[in-house]
């Protein structure tokens, strides 16, 4: 339930802390959910009994081991709500919030910052005009960019990756990283049967090796006719006569193993770590010429205990599950959905009395007898917003107004992320791509 419950618990209990948050270091900021950089010095302490350490700033990367509680972290950078860190020798992620600092730095920026010269800048999804639109950015407003693909930078936006035309920014000159930033590493394939591999951009220098015909060179960049590589641990470089790009499929999305989607074109997909969290992931994807495609990433909270396999009326839990979306909702005008809508007035209610015959429906004032309890659809968290078709036979006890909504700290079943997010998904959102909503631990995903 939302509104009568949740506001009881937000204003006569505080919310008690199992564990420490990210502790907030003082540099410049580049934007809330860019990447800020930490030293490499900058050393961390697990607080959880154990915590997973995953290969990318997600709880949709595989997880690549763990760490204990005491034990003591390298934090190289951060990125979003991910401290990347320095695990057995390799790079790893684990969740800021539960990781707590040992001590205090002032830790270098790690990315080149950029200053966006044009009114308005798209911000794309691949390095081209061709890739679609995730957002924007504005004159004036700092990037934090990582590399550099062709006439595109690649850049954290909203923690995940975009890039934007080397066109239309151009550097701040406040970081003593290098103006022009590292060339992201293309793959090419050997086509001479022996080729060797050089100390320097030309035959005079000496080999230090040589590759074969098929191999898989990781090309980093271009001079004159001669590729920079990496070659077993060190930088050499081969002759451009000699190689050809590779031909590379696109990524495969988690989508793409769903087995249960039926004749859906349109998913979204909330996940978490577990089923303790409140945090969870949000992205949405849709079908296009038969291949799925991502639109969108979001962080998001379920109910203040997480997740339910099995939820119960008031248990603060977030029901598992796949879904399919019913009636948009919001305290104003169409904000430009699709769906059905419904604008809210001050006697909408949503009934919670298991026993009342009209148990998780909407309804308006007065009960009348009707029902001995319902919420209050009049409020801030449902300025827009859908209903989840769930428990659609309004079982007694089972759960109802279980709804995706506005909200940022935690809610009380329902799903919710940013008032954005929430007006971008409703406009995204078409009845007839047969959209569903899909809720669960990543560890769980294969049932779908």
């Amino acid at each position: 339930m939302e509104g009568k419950q949740l506001k009881r618990l937000m204003v006569g209990m505080a919310l008690t802390a199992t564990l420490a948050t990210a502790v907030t270091l003082g540099f410049g900021s580049i934007g809330e959910n860019q990447e800020k950089a930490y030293a490499a010095t900058v050393t961390y302490k697990v607080m959880a009994s154990k915590l997973n350490v995953r290969s990318g700033a997600g709880t949709t990367y595989g997880i690549i081991g763990s760490v204990v509680k005491g034990q003591t972290l390298s934090v190289m950078s951060k990125s979003g709500s991910w401290y990347k860190i320095n695990y057995n020798g390799r790079t790893g992620y684990v969740s800021s919030d539960y990781v707590q600092s040992s001590g205090t730095t002032t830790p270098p920026a790690e990315s080149t910052t950029y200053i966006v010269t044009a009114s308005t800048l798209n911000v794309r999804s691949g390095a081209g005009t061709s890739y679609a639109s995730i957002g924007s950015v504005t004159k004036g407003q700092k990037l934090s960019v990582v590399s550099k693909s062709g006439s595109w930078y690649k850049i954290n936006y909203n923690g995940r990756t975009g890039y934007v035309s080397s066109d239309y920014v151009q550097s701040s000159g406040t970081t003593t990283a290098p103006t022009t930033p590292p060339a992201e590493s293309t793959t090419y394939t050997v086509t001479a049967s022996t080729l060797n591999v050089r100390s320097g951009a030309g035959t005079s220098y000496a080999s230090i090796g040589s590759v074969t015909k098929g191999q898989k060179l990781s090309v980093v960049s271009k001079s004159g006719d001669w590729y920079k590589i990496n070659y077993n641990g060190r930088t050499g470089y081969v002759s451009s006569d000699y190689v050809q790009v590779s031909a590379t499929a696109s990524p495969k999305l988690v989508v793409d193993s769903f087995k249960t989607l039926g004749n859906a074109q349109q998913v979204i997909l909330v996940t978490a770590d577990n089923y303790d969290t409140k945090s969870a992931k949000i992205q949405t994807f849709e079908k296009v010429d038969g291949n799925w495609k991502q639109v969108l990433t979001a962080n998001g909270v379920l109910g203040q205990k997480g997740f339910s396999l099995s939820k119960k009326e008031g248990d603060m839990e977030s029901p598992t599950g796949k879904y399919t979306i019913g009636t948009a909702f919001g305290r104003y005008e169409n904000p430009g959905t699709k769906l059905p809508y419904r604008k809210i007035t001050s006697n909408d209610v949503w009934v919670d009395d298991s026993k009342s015959s009209l148990y998780n429906t909407w309804q308006q004032k007065p009960a009348n007898g009707r029902w001995a309890s319902a919420e209050n659809m009049d409020i801030p968290a449902y300025d827009y917003g859908f209903v989840i078709n769930y428990n659609e036979s309004r079982t007694p006890g089972k759960g109802s107004a279980i709804f995706f909504h506005v909200g940022t700290n935690y809610t009380a079943g329902c799903t919710a992320t940013s008032k954005e997010q929430v007006v971008s998904i409703l406009r995204w959102l078409n009845p007839e791509k047969k959209p569903v909503i899909i809720q669960s631990p990543v560890s769980e995903l294969d049932k779908y």
